[in-house]
This record gives C-alpha cells, sequence and structure tokens, in this order.
C-alpha cells in the first residue's frame, strides 16, 4: 500500500480577478476551493490513475474535514491524527492585466508533543512492501528533524521511503537508504550551498553525491526545463512541453504522483518520466490537478535522453 504523508495540510483559495487595486473592492472573475497538501494531491493523483492508497495526515477543525472527505469522496481512505485548531487557507490570485500570480500561504496550526506522538504511532504500522510519501511543509510543533526519525524507521520495518520537502535535514535521511527524492532544482542546490550554479550538469553532480551516499532514485524537477531522474544506473533528461503557464502550485505533487504510479504499472524509466513531465505540465496549464486529457498530446513534445554523469 502507498501511504501519502501531510504534515501541513490546507484548503487553497484560487482566485481570478482582471485586476487587483489597494483601498477598493476588487470584483473577481472567478473562483474555486480545493483540497491541499502536497501529500494530498499526491494522493488525487495516485487513485486518477487507478492505484489505491491511503492517506495520513495531521489536521484539525472545519478545514480538515472538508479536506478528508474531499479525500474519502474520491475512495481514498484517510486516516489523519486530529489536533485543536483550524489547518490552513491559502489564497492564490490571478492578475489579468498584469498577467501575475499572487500566492499567499499560511502557517498550520500548533501540534503538541502527544499528537505528534500519536501520528508517529500510525507510522510505526507500516510493513515491508508499503510505500511512505512524506511531502511539503510541517505545521508548528512539527520538528523539521522528523524526517530523520521517520527515515530510521523506514530502514527498520524496511518500508520505502519518499521525501518531497525542501527541509535541509533531508540530507541527513541519506543514510538510511530512501528510496526516492523529489526536490527542485533550487531546494538540491541549496542542500549544497551551491545557489549560483543552477546548470544540468551541476544538478547532476549534486545529485549522483546522494546516490552514492545512499539515496536509491532522484526525480528531479526542473520547472519549465523539464525534469531529471538520476539512480546508480541511468541518468536521463526529459524536456517540458510548451504550454501557457495558469498555476504552478501543484505541477510538482502532480509529478510525484504520477511518477510512483508509473512504478506501480511497470513502465520504462523513459516512459514514466516522460508521462510524469507530461501531466505536471498539464497541471500548471490549469487552475487545479490536471485530469490527464491532454497528457497524451503533450508528451509529444517531450524527448527523453540518456545524459553523461
Amino acid at each position: 500500500m502507498i501511504y501519502t504523508c501531510t504534515l501541513n495540510p490546507a484548503i487553497d483559495l484560487f482566485i481570478e480577478t482582471e485586476h487587483l487595486k489597494p483601498e477598493i473592492v476588487n470584483r473577481t472573475n472567478s473562483y474555486d476551493i480545493q483540497p491541499n497538501g502536497k501529500g494530498v494531491n499526491v494522493s488525487f493523483i495516485l487513485k486518477h490513475l487507478g492505484i489505491d492508497n491511503t492517506a495520513l495526515g495531521i489536521g484539525g477543525g472545519f478545514t480538515s474535514d472538508f479536506i478528508e472527505e474531499s479525500l474519502r469522496s474520491k475512495g481514498i481512505k484517510t486516516e489523519f491524527t486530529h489536533i485543536d485548531g483550524i489547518s490552513r487557507i491559502n489564497v492564490f490570485t490571478r492578475v489579468i492585466d498584469t498577467d501575475t500570480e499572487y500566492k499567499q500561504v499560511n502557517n498550520g496550526p500548533e501540534v503538541n508533543e502527544e499528537k505528534l506522538n500519536d501520528f508517529l504511532e500510525k507510522i510505526s504500522e507500516l510493513k515491508k512492501d508499503d510505500k511512505l510519501v512524506v511531502s511539503g511543509s510541517f505545521s508548528k510543533g512539527v520538528p523539521s528533524d522528523i524526517i530523520i526519525e521517520i527515515a530510521k524507521m523506514a530502514q527498520k520495518q524496511q518500508f520505502d521511503l519518499v521525501i518531497d520537502t525542501s527541509y535541509p535535514d533531508v540530507v541527513q535521511t541519506i543514510g538510511y537508504h530512501p528510496y526516492l527524492l523529489k526536490p527542485n532544482d533550487e531546494e538540491l542546490l541549496s542542500w549544497f550551498d551551491d545557489e549560483q550554479n543552477n546548470n544540468i550538469p551541476t544538478l547532476i553532480k549534486h545529485s549522483r553525491e546522494l546516490i552514492e551516499k545512499g539515496a536509491k532514485n532522484i526525480l528531479l524537477s526542473l520547472g519549465s526545463k523539464g525534469a531529471l531522474l538520476i539512480n546508480e544506473d541511468t541518468v536521463l533528461f526529459g524536456n517540458a512541453p510548451k504550454i501557457k503557464v495558469v498555476n504552478t502550485a501543484c505541477s510538482g505533487d502532480t509529478m510525484l504522483g504520477t511518477f510512483l504510479a508509473g512504478i506501480e504499472q511497470n513502465l520504462s524509466a523513459e516512459d514514466n518520466l516522460k508521462r510524469s513531465i507530461a501531466a505536471a505540465s498539464s497541471t500548471a496549464a490549469s487552475s487545479g490537478l490536471t485530469d490527464f486529457s491532454d497528457v497524451e498530446d503533450l508528451m509529444k513534445q517531450i524527448t527523453i535522453k540518456k545524459m553523461e554523469g
């Protein structure tokens, strides 16, 4: 079973408006309310592609109720740890006349030690052949080094750990052999204090260093440039198709969910990377997660190349 884990779930409010001016009432063209959090998005993508999964998380209040009910309505089992307080609401505004996007992301509620231990107890029940996907930011009270503790549990219990979070503590999980890391280029470079050298050879070099130290696979998203897949055996690069960007907030989650589904469906590495890039681009071109209706067409624009490194 694949388990997704969202330690700071959210409701995302997407707004489109002709203009955004101060001190007046700005009338909007449209709005959309969506359950969110990186692990939540991965769960939706997996289910859309026919992969059963269970959503774990820590949340509270009516917002968490909405998120969990939205997951269950799609046939996704939920096992959230419930806390006092209200899970966050984020606001993303697309302004037409300036062709700009504003992202306002709030902090999550406080998680106490008792609830954190309750959550870790759920993780302790995972077994060999399970996969755990830990994605996104952590609520207040959840220390960033919890990812190291979870990595230790994964090694002991022999489940596959997938990590998509920007905390530098991720580097310290490498010795516990995580199955897959999914940073973006900026996150990877920040782990090596090398932000000035954002180029493909440098990204491959640093990814290789993580592989040599124990990580099994690196899925590296490059935004409008595409993505890299690096493991012990190969380095693959795929370009991104040409799209009109609407909202980039969930494209990385789409890439990860699609890639994990491809593994379950026994796709080749090349085909899996191509479909994952296309799906991520489809999400970036829409106000929410892709429905996959244009993914095959987008795949025609993508070429997968073997790289040196």
